[in-house]
Protein backbone atom coordinates (compact mmCIF):
# COMPACT_ATOMS: atom_id res chain seq x y z
CA UNK A 1 0.00 0.00 0.00
CA UNK A 2 1.37 3.42 -1.01
CA UNK A 3 2.08 5.99 1.88
CA UNK A 4 -0.10 9.16 2.33
CA UNK A 5 1.07 11.86 -0.65
CA UNK A 6 0.61 15.77 0.77
CA UNK A 7 1.53 18.93 -1.38
CA UNK A 8 1.25 22.03 0.35
CA UNK A 9 1.32 25.39 -1.09
CA UNK A 10 4.05 27.41 0.48
CA UNK A 11 4.01 30.30 -1.99
CA UNK A 12 2.81 31.77 -5.45
CA UNK A 13 -1.07 31.71 -3.67
CA UNK A 14 -2.49 34.88 -4.99
CA UNK A 15 0.21 36.63 -6.26
CA UNK A 16 2.70 35.67 -9.16
CA UNK A 17 6.26 35.67 -6.14
CA UNK A 18 7.47 33.26 -3.68
CA UNK A 19 6.51 29.97 -5.64
CA UNK A 20 7.57 27.17 -2.95
CA UNK A 21 5.64 23.73 -2.99
CA UNK A 22 6.67 21.06 -0.45
CA UNK A 23 5.71 17.70 -1.74
CA UNK A 24 5.97 15.08 1.13
CA UNK A 25 5.81 11.28 0.22
CA UNK A 26 5.88 8.40 3.31
CA UNK A 27 9.96 8.41 2.83
CA UNK A 28 10.96 12.16 1.26
CA UNK A 29 9.92 16.07 1.70
CA UNK A 30 11.29 17.59 -1.60
CA UNK A 31 10.92 21.43 -2.10
CA UNK A 32 9.51 22.04 -5.65
CA UNK A 33 11.15 26.03 -6.06
CA UNK A 34 12.31 28.04 -3.52
CA UNK A 35 11.32 31.73 -4.24
CA UNK A 36 11.37 35.38 -2.62
CA UNK A 37 8.21 37.10 -1.87
CA UNK A 38 8.41 40.69 -4.04
CA UNK A 39 5.84 43.47 -4.69
CA UNK A 40 3.30 44.37 -2.26
CA UNK A 41 4.98 44.98 1.77
CA UNK A 42 2.63 42.27 3.61
CA UNK A 43 3.94 39.74 0.94
CA UNK A 44 7.88 40.51 1.11
CA UNK A 45 7.36 40.43 5.26
CA UNK A 46 6.91 36.61 4.21
CA UNK A 47 10.24 36.42 3.46
CA UNK A 48 11.08 37.05 7.22
CA UNK A 49 8.89 34.74 8.60
CA UNK A 50 10.13 31.14 9.13
CA UNK A 51 8.87 28.21 6.99
CA UNK A 52 6.02 25.76 8.65
CA UNK A 53 9.03 23.13 8.39
CA UNK A 54 12.26 23.03 9.69
CA UNK A 55 14.70 23.24 6.97
CA UNK A 56 16.86 20.24 8.13
CA UNK A 57 14.15 17.60 7.43
CA UNK A 58 13.89 18.97 3.75
CA UNK A 59 15.76 16.20 1.78
CA UNK A 60 15.85 18.18 -1.72
CA UNK A 61 14.92 21.03 -4.02
CA UNK A 62 13.95 20.61 -7.77
CA UNK A 63 14.63 24.40 -9.26
CA UNK A 64 12.14 24.80 -12.63
CA UNK A 65 14.26 28.05 -13.29
CA UNK A 66 16.44 30.70 -12.19
CA UNK A 67 14.18 33.84 -11.08
CA UNK A 68 14.21 35.17 -8.07
CA UNK A 69 10.79 34.59 -7.34
CA UNK A 70 11.26 30.35 -7.77
CA UNK A 71 15.40 30.43 -6.58
CA UNK A 72 16.02 33.74 -4.59
CA UNK A 73 15.01 31.98 -0.88
CA UNK A 74 17.46 29.36 -1.55
CA UNK A 75 20.09 31.41 0.69
CA UNK A 76 18.27 31.67 3.36
CA UNK A 77 17.15 28.07 3.50
CA UNK A 78 20.41 26.58 3.30
CA UNK A 79 21.39 29.58 6.26
CA UNK A 80 18.75 27.96 7.82
CA UNK A 81 20.01 24.48 8.33
CA UNK A 82 18.90 22.88 4.47
CA UNK A 83 21.88 20.77 3.21
CA UNK A 84 20.70 18.54 0.59
CA UNK A 85 20.79 18.72 -3.03
CA UNK A 86 19.51 21.40 -5.54
CA UNK A 87 18.76 20.07 -8.60
CA UNK A 88 18.49 21.71 -11.72
CA UNK A 89 18.72 22.16 -15.57
CA UNK A 90 22.78 22.88 -15.98
CA UNK A 91 21.48 26.48 -17.56
CA UNK A 92 19.57 27.48 -14.33
CA UNK A 93 22.46 26.31 -12.24
CA UNK A 94 24.87 28.76 -14.44
CA UNK A 95 22.17 31.35 -13.85
CA UNK A 96 21.86 31.21 -10.05
CA UNK A 97 25.83 31.25 -9.71
CA UNK A 98 25.09 34.94 -10.82
CA UNK A 99 21.81 35.68 -9.62
CA UNK A 100 22.06 34.39 -6.13
CA UNK A 101 25.17 36.28 -5.03
CA UNK A 102 23.62 39.15 -6.93
CA UNK A 103 20.71 39.07 -5.00
CA UNK A 104 22.57 38.83 -1.43
CA UNK A 105 24.91 42.09 -2.73
CA UNK A 106 21.76 43.57 -3.51
CA UNK A 107 20.16 43.43 -0.23
CA UNK A 108 23.20 43.95 1.92
CA UNK A 109 23.87 47.47 -0.03
CA UNK A 110 20.12 48.33 0.42
CA UNK A 111 20.41 47.83 4.23
CA UNK A 112 23.65 50.00 4.22
CA UNK A 113 22.00 52.95 2.23
CA UNK A 114 19.37 52.66 4.30
CA UNK A 115 21.53 53.08 7.53
CA UNK A 116 23.54 55.74 6.13
CA UNK A 117 20.46 57.72 4.65
CA UNK A 118 18.45 56.91 8.00
CA UNK A 119 15.20 55.79 6.45
CA UNK A 120 14.95 52.41 7.90
CA UNK A 121 11.86 52.45 9.98
CA UNK A 122 14.04 49.55 12.02
CA UNK A 123 16.42 50.77 14.66
CA UNK A 124 19.35 49.37 12.31
CA UNK A 125 18.35 47.72 8.65
CA UNK A 126 19.87 44.43 8.04
CA UNK A 127 19.72 42.18 5.06
CA UNK A 128 17.29 39.00 4.72
CA UNK A 129 20.66 37.50 3.98
CA UNK A 130 24.09 38.29 2.67
CA UNK A 131 26.53 37.39 -0.79
CA UNK A 132 28.44 35.09 1.18
CA UNK A 133 25.27 33.16 2.10
CA UNK A 134 24.04 32.41 -1.52
CA UNK A 135 27.87 32.10 -2.54
CA UNK A 136 27.82 28.82 0.10
CA UNK A 137 24.59 27.77 -1.15
CA UNK A 138 25.59 27.48 -4.61
CA UNK A 139 28.01 24.25 -3.44
CA UNK A 140 24.54 22.48 -3.52
CA UNK A 141 23.35 22.63 -6.96
CA UNK A 142 23.78 19.21 -9.12
CA UNK A 143 22.81 20.30 -12.14
CA UNK A 144 20.26 17.33 -14.58
CA UNK A 145 19.44 16.97 -17.99
CA UNK A 146 16.55 17.49 -19.70
CA UNK A 147 14.72 14.72 -21.32
CA UNK A 148 15.82 12.08 -19.24
CA UNK A 149 14.66 9.93 -16.43
CA UNK A 150 16.47 10.39 -13.13
CA UNK A 151 15.83 8.94 -9.90
CA UNK A 152 16.71 11.44 -7.61
CA UNK A 153 15.93 9.99 -4.22
CA UNK A 154 14.53 6.27 -3.45
CA UNK A 155 11.53 6.13 -4.48
CA UNK A 156 11.34 9.23 -6.24
CA UNK A 157 11.74 9.82 -10.39
CA UNK A 158 12.11 12.93 -12.52
CA UNK A 159 12.29 14.29 -16.02
CA UNK A 160 12.64 17.97 -17.38
CA UNK A 161 11.12 19.16 -20.26
CA UNK A 162 12.24 22.80 -21.84
CA UNK A 163 9.58 25.39 -20.76
CA UNK A 164 10.85 28.06 -23.22
CA UNK A 165 10.48 30.68 -20.48
CA UNK A 166 14.40 31.56 -19.81
CA UNK A 167 17.56 29.82 -20.17
CA UNK A 168 17.13 26.80 -18.76
CA UNK A 169 13.56 26.77 -17.84
CA UNK A 170 11.70 23.64 -17.13
CA UNK A 171 8.50 21.60 -16.69
CA UNK A 172 9.22 19.02 -14.16
CA UNK A 173 7.39 16.13 -13.58
CA UNK A 174 7.59 13.72 -11.00
CA UNK A 175 6.99 10.11 -10.52
CA UNK A 176 6.26 8.76 -6.82
CA UNK A 177 5.18 4.66 -7.39
CA UNK A 178 2.66 5.23 -10.46
CA UNK A 179 1.72 8.89 -9.34
CA UNK A 180 2.72 11.71 -11.98
CA UNK A 181 3.01 15.35 -11.05
CA UNK A 182 3.90 17.79 -13.24
CA UNK A 183 4.48 21.20 -12.67
CA UNK A 184 4.81 24.04 -15.44
CA UNK A 185 7.17 25.96 -13.50
CA UNK A 186 6.30 29.24 -15.85
CA UNK A 187 5.98 28.88 -19.33
CA UNK A 188 7.11 31.05 -22.15
CA UNK A 189 5.50 32.42 -25.01
CA UNK A 190 5.46 29.71 -28.40
CA UNK A 191 5.98 32.52 -30.63
CA UNK A 192 9.23 34.35 -28.97
CA UNK A 193 11.91 35.29 -31.03
CA UNK A 194 14.50 34.24 -28.91
CA UNK A 195 12.99 31.14 -26.68
CA UNK A 196 11.78 27.90 -27.48
CA UNK A 197 8.69 26.96 -26.98
CA UNK A 198 7.18 24.80 -24.16
CA UNK A 199 6.91 21.22 -24.69
CA UNK A 200 3.87 19.64 -24.19
CA UNK A 201 2.47 17.84 -20.48
CA UNK A 202 3.66 15.20 -20.02
CA UNK A 203 1.46 12.26 -18.54
CA UNK A 204 0.59 13.45 -15.10
CA UNK A 205 -2.45 12.72 -12.40
CA UNK A 206 -2.09 16.50 -11.41
CA UNK A 207 -1.07 19.12 -13.11
CA UNK A 208 0.49 22.63 -11.42
CA UNK A 209 0.20 25.42 -13.44
CA UNK A 210 1.20 28.81 -13.66
CA UNK A 211 -1.17 31.75 -14.50
CA UNK A 212 0.07 34.96 -14.40
CA UNK A 213 -1.25 35.58 -17.59
CA UNK A 214 -4.33 33.55 -16.98
CA UNK A 215 -7.03 36.47 -17.52
CA UNK A 216 -6.10 37.58 -20.53
CA UNK A 217 -4.79 36.90 -24.52
CA UNK A 218 -1.24 38.76 -25.05
CA UNK A 219 -1.11 41.95 -27.63
CA UNK A 220 -0.77 40.05 -31.16
CA UNK A 221 1.17 43.11 -32.39
CA UNK A 222 5.05 42.80 -33.64
CA UNK A 223 7.14 44.47 -31.07
CA UNK A 224 9.74 45.68 -33.36
CA UNK A 225 7.11 48.70 -34.70
CA UNK A 226 5.99 49.63 -30.99
CA UNK A 227 9.69 49.62 -30.43
CA UNK A 228 10.57 51.44 -32.88
CA UNK A 229 8.01 54.41 -33.10
CA UNK A 230 8.46 54.59 -29.21
CA UNK A 231 12.82 55.11 -29.21
CA UNK A 232 12.05 57.38 -32.52
CA UNK A 233 9.72 59.79 -30.80
CA UNK A 234 12.07 59.85 -27.28
CA UNK A 235 15.04 60.41 -29.38
CA UNK A 236 13.03 63.03 -31.49
CA UNK A 237 12.93 65.20 -28.36
CA UNK A 238 16.43 64.59 -27.64
CA UNK A 239 15.00 62.22 -24.38
CA UNK A 240 16.49 59.32 -23.06
CA UNK A 241 15.02 55.61 -23.16
CA UNK A 242 15.16 53.88 -19.82
CA UNK A 243 14.24 50.30 -19.87
CA UNK A 244 13.93 48.35 -16.81
CA UNK A 245 14.92 44.22 -17.71
CA UNK A 246 14.79 41.27 -16.12
CA UNK A 247 18.82 40.11 -16.46
CA UNK A 248 17.76 37.10 -17.72
CA UNK A 249 15.99 36.28 -20.92
CA UNK A 250 14.38 40.06 -21.28
CA UNK A 251 17.42 41.80 -22.18
CA UNK A 252 18.74 39.45 -24.57
CA UNK A 253 15.27 39.87 -26.22
CA UNK A 254 15.35 43.25 -26.18
CA UNK A 255 19.21 43.76 -27.58
CA UNK A 256 18.15 41.36 -30.41
CA UNK A 257 15.28 43.37 -31.17
CA UNK A 258 17.46 46.61 -31.11
CA UNK A 259 19.58 45.32 -32.85
CA UNK A 260 17.63 44.67 -35.60
CA UNK A 261 16.26 47.84 -35.67
CA UNK A 262 19.23 49.34 -35.94
CA UNK A 263 20.45 47.41 -38.76
CA UNK A 264 17.71 48.12 -40.82
CA UNK A 265 18.09 52.07 -39.96
CA UNK A 266 14.91 52.14 -38.53
CA UNK A 267 16.12 53.86 -35.12
CA UNK A 268 18.77 56.18 -35.10
CA UNK A 269 22.30 54.47 -34.13
CA UNK A 270 22.18 56.15 -30.52
CA UNK A 271 24.35 54.73 -27.79
CA UNK A 272 22.84 51.70 -25.84
CA UNK A 273 24.31 51.12 -22.49
CA UNK A 274 23.87 48.07 -20.68
CA UNK A 275 23.95 49.22 -17.12
CA UNK A 276 23.56 45.39 -14.91
CA UNK A 277 26.53 43.58 -13.91
CA UNK A 278 24.15 40.76 -13.65
CA UNK A 279 22.66 41.14 -17.16
CA UNK A 280 25.95 41.04 -18.76
CA UNK A 281 26.92 37.60 -17.00
CA UNK A 282 23.58 36.19 -17.61
CA UNK A 283 24.25 37.23 -21.22
CA UNK A 284 27.62 35.61 -21.71
CA UNK A 285 25.53 32.37 -19.92
CA UNK A 286 22.56 32.55 -22.63
CA UNK A 287 25.41 32.04 -25.80
CA UNK A 288 26.95 29.21 -23.50
CA UNK A 289 23.65 27.45 -23.92
CA UNK A 290 22.49 27.52 -27.45
CA UNK A 291 19.86 24.77 -27.19
CA UNK A 292 18.03 26.62 -24.89
CA UNK A 293 17.18 29.75 -27.58
CA UNK A 294 16.16 29.73 -30.89
CA UNK A 295 19.10 32.32 -32.02
CA UNK A 296 21.94 30.87 -34.10
CA UNK A 297 25.67 31.69 -32.52
CA UNK A 298 26.04 34.49 -34.87
CA UNK A 299 23.06 36.05 -33.97
CA UNK A 300 23.15 35.36 -30.53
CA UNK A 301 27.17 37.57 -30.81
CA UNK A 302 25.43 40.41 -32.49
CA UNK A 303 22.43 40.79 -30.06
CA UNK A 304 25.10 40.81 -27.24
CA UNK A 305 28.46 43.17 -28.95
CA UNK A 306 25.29 45.90 -29.65
CA UNK A 307 25.53 47.75 -26.18
CA UNK A 308 28.18 49.15 -24.15
CA UNK A 309 28.49 46.93 -21.39
CA UNK A 310 29.00 49.15 -18.14
CA UNK A 311 30.83 47.34 -15.16
CA UNK A 312 31.51 49.90 -12.80
CA UNK A 313 30.00 52.61 -10.59
CA UNK A 314 31.45 55.70 -11.57
CA UNK A 315 30.56 54.80 -15.19
CA UNK A 316 27.06 54.09 -14.29
CA UNK A 317 26.60 57.39 -12.08
CA UNK A 318 28.18 58.82 -15.59
CA UNK A 319 25.22 58.22 -17.37
CA UNK A 320 22.86 59.89 -14.86
CA UNK A 321 24.61 63.11 -16.15
CA UNK A 322 24.92 62.82 -20.08
CA UNK A 323 22.15 64.86 -21.26
CA UNK A 324 22.56 63.44 -25.26
CA UNK A 325 19.97 61.10 -25.76
CA UNK A 326 20.50 57.21 -25.48
CA UNK A 327 19.30 54.28 -24.57
CA UNK A 328 19.89 52.58 -21.23
CA UNK A 329 19.32 48.94 -20.22
CA UNK A 330 19.37 48.18 -16.48
CA UNK A 331 17.92 46.00 -13.75
CA UNK A 332 15.83 45.26 -12.03
CA UNK A 333 12.57 44.37 -14.64
CA UNK A 334 9.69 45.48 -12.16
CA UNK A 335 12.16 48.96 -10.60
CA UNK A 336 12.24 47.28 -7.37
CA UNK A 337 16.31 47.47 -6.64
CA UNK A 338 19.53 47.70 -8.52
CA UNK A 339 20.83 50.44 -10.82
CA UNK A 340 17.52 51.13 -12.43
CA UNK A 341 16.87 53.04 -9.20
CA UNK A 342 19.68 55.10 -10.23
CA UNK A 343 18.37 56.29 -13.54
CA UNK A 344 14.52 56.72 -12.52
CA UNK A 345 15.71 58.74 -10.41
CA UNK A 346 17.64 61.27 -12.99
CA UNK A 347 15.28 60.87 -16.04
CA UNK A 348 11.59 60.14 -14.91
CA UNK A 349 11.28 63.81 -13.75
CA UNK A 350 11.96 65.22 -17.13
CA UNK A 351 9.11 64.59 -20.25
CA UNK A 352 11.48 64.09 -22.96
CA UNK A 353 12.11 60.54 -21.36
CA UNK A 354 10.13 57.47 -21.69
CA UNK A 355 10.24 54.59 -19.23
CA UNK A 356 9.80 51.40 -21.17
CA UNK A 357 8.50 48.29 -19.44
CA UNK A 358 9.08 44.95 -21.39
CA UNK A 359 7.43 42.69 -18.86
CA UNK A 360 4.54 41.62 -16.55
CA UNK A 361 4.27 43.99 -13.15
CA UNK A 362 3.35 42.41 -10.21
CA UNK A 363 1.28 44.56 -7.82
CA UNK A 364 3.32 46.38 -5.12
CA UNK A 365 6.46 47.62 -7.67
CA UNK A 366 7.19 50.51 -9.36
CA UNK A 367 6.76 49.35 -12.47
CA UNK A 368 3.10 48.46 -11.59
CA UNK A 369 2.36 52.12 -9.89
CA UNK A 370 3.88 53.80 -13.10
CA UNK A 371 1.56 51.92 -15.53
CA UNK A 372 -0.90 53.05 -13.51
CA UNK A 373 -0.48 56.42 -13.85
CA UNK A 374 1.57 57.31 -10.50
CA UNK A 375 2.36 60.78 -10.93
CA UNK A 376 5.37 59.91 -7.67
CA UNK A 377 6.93 57.22 -7.19
CA UNK A 378 9.56 56.29 -3.81
CA UNK A 379 12.93 55.89 -4.26
CA UNK A 380 14.87 55.72 -1.60
CA UNK A 381 13.15 57.53 1.04
CA UNK A 382 12.05 60.34 -1.14
CA UNK A 383 9.15 60.32 -3.78
CA UNK A 384 10.55 61.44 -7.53
CA UNK A 385 7.69 63.33 -9.73
CA UNK A 386 6.58 60.68 -12.71
CA UNK A 387 6.52 63.02 -16.27
CA UNK A 388 8.28 60.38 -18.44
CA UNK A 389 6.15 58.34 -20.73
CA UNK A 390 5.89 55.25 -19.24
CA UNK A 391 5.28 52.35 -21.82
CA UNK A 392 5.00 48.34 -21.61
CA UNK A 393 5.87 45.88 -24.19
CA UNK A 394 3.18 43.76 -23.52
CA UNK A 395 3.96 41.39 -26.52
CA UNK A 396 7.94 41.08 -25.02
CA UNK A 397 6.77 39.27 -21.84
CA UNK A 398 8.38 35.42 -21.27
CA UNK A 399 5.00 34.03 -20.41
CA UNK A 400 2.15 32.20 -21.79
CA UNK A 401 -1.23 34.06 -22.17
CA UNK A 402 -4.22 32.57 -21.28
CA UNK A 403 -4.50 31.11 -24.73
CA UNK A 404 -1.16 29.05 -24.97
CA UNK A 405 -1.51 28.14 -21.07
CA UNK A 406 -4.71 26.52 -22.35
CA UNK A 407 -3.75 25.52 -25.69
CA UNK A 408 -1.19 23.78 -23.07
CA UNK A 409 -2.86 21.68 -21.27
CA UNK A 410 -4.98 20.30 -23.72
CA UNK A 411 -1.60 19.23 -25.54
CA UNK A 412 -2.10 16.17 -22.40
CA UNK A 413 -2.62 13.02 -23.69
CA UNK A 414 -5.48 12.40 -21.35
CA UNK A 415 -6.72 14.68 -18.75
CA UNK A 416 -5.37 15.18 -15.10
CA UNK A 417 -7.33 14.37 -11.85
CA UNK A 418 -6.84 17.56 -10.84
CA UNK A 419 -5.49 20.77 -11.98
CA UNK A 420 -3.67 23.40 -9.29
CA UNK A 421 -3.52 27.09 -10.35
CA UNK A 422 -0.59 29.01 -8.85
CA UNK A 423 1.20 31.66 -9.84
CA UNK A 424 -1.03 34.60 -10.59
CA UNK A 425 -3.08 37.59 -9.01
CA UNK A 426 -6.21 36.39 -7.88
CA UNK A 427 -8.44 37.48 -11.09
CA UNK A 428 -5.88 35.91 -13.13
CA UNK A 429 -6.35 32.65 -11.47
CA UNK A 430 -9.86 32.59 -11.41
CA UNK A 431 -10.51 33.18 -15.01
CA UNK A 432 -7.64 30.52 -15.76
CA UNK A 433 -9.92 27.97 -13.55
CA UNK A 434 -12.92 28.81 -15.06
CA UNK A 435 -11.61 28.51 -18.44
CA UNK A 436 -10.38 24.98 -17.50
CA UNK A 437 -13.07 24.13 -16.14
CA UNK A 438 -15.90 25.39 -18.84
CA UNK A 439 -13.63 25.11 -21.80
CA UNK A 440 -11.37 21.34 -20.82
CA UNK A 441 -13.92 19.98 -18.73
CA UNK A 442 -11.93 19.32 -16.18
CA UNK A 443 -11.63 19.49 -12.59
CA UNK A 444 -9.28 22.89 -11.18
CA UNK A 445 -9.19 24.76 -8.16
CA UNK A 446 -6.98 27.68 -7.04
CA UNK A 447 -5.02 26.90 -3.97
CA UNK A 448 -5.18 28.85 -0.54
CA UNK A 449 -1.99 29.83 0.73
CA UNK A 450 0.01 27.27 3.19
CA UNK A 451 -2.87 24.93 1.94
CA UNK A 452 -2.42 21.11 2.02
CA UNK A 453 -3.67 18.60 -0.42
CA UNK A 454 -3.80 14.91 -0.43
CA UNK A 455 -2.80 13.40 -3.65
CA UNK A 456 -3.75 9.11 -4.59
Amino acid sequence: MESTIELQFLGATGTVTGSKFLLTTGQHRVLIDCGLFQGYKQLRKRNWQALPIDPNTIDGVILTHAHLDHSGYLPLLARNGFSGPIWSSAASRDLCRYLLPDSGFIQEKDAEFANRHHFSKHAKAKPLYTRADAERCLEQFTPIPFDQDLSLLDGLECRLARAGHILGAAIVQLRIGTLRIVFSGDLGHSGSATMVPPAPVPQADYVIVESTYGDRDRMEAEPEPVLEQIVNRTIARDGTVIIPAFAVGRTQSVLFHLHRLMQAERIARVPVYLDSPLAISATQVFEDHPDDHRLSPHEAQQACQLPEYVRDVERSKWLCQDPTPKIIIAGSGMATGGRVLHHLKSYVGNANNTVLFTGYQAGGTRGAAMLKGAESIKIHGQRWPVRAEVHQLDMLSAHADRGELLQWLASAAQPPKQVFIVHGEPDASEQLRVDIQDELGWNAMVPEYQQRVTLS
